[in-house]
């Protein structure tokens, strides 16, 4: 019998087509995961990166620069990661 939980189009797949899938999945929570961290490293930044625009002078922000560059790798670490990862798994806990 067919597993309900799974989407229909997902309930005939080839062996290949599963390893894909799991494949696919597994890099999604691969990107969720660097995202989450670069969330936590984006963060604590910013207690720096206040400091470094108030006192450093002109345009010389580097911790301000990398602070956003975190928190845009973040970002995109995150979607990709919901994007990849979306379904369901063959294994649910209860």
């Amino acid at each position: 019998m067919a597993n309900m939980i799974l989407p229909h189009d997902e309930r005939h797949l080839t062996p290949d087509e599963v390893e894909s899938l799991d494949r696919r999945r597994r890099r999604g929570q691969l990107f969720l995961t660097m995202g989450f961290q670069c969330l936590i490293v984006a963060t604590l930044l910013t207690v720096w990166a206040g400091q470094d625009l108030t006192y450093s002078p002109g345009w010389a922000h580097p911790i301000a620069y990398w602070d956003g560059i975190a928190f845009i790798a973040a970002f995109i670490f995150l979607v990709n990661g919901i994007r990849l990862k979306r379904g369901s798994n063959e294994f649910i806990s209860y």
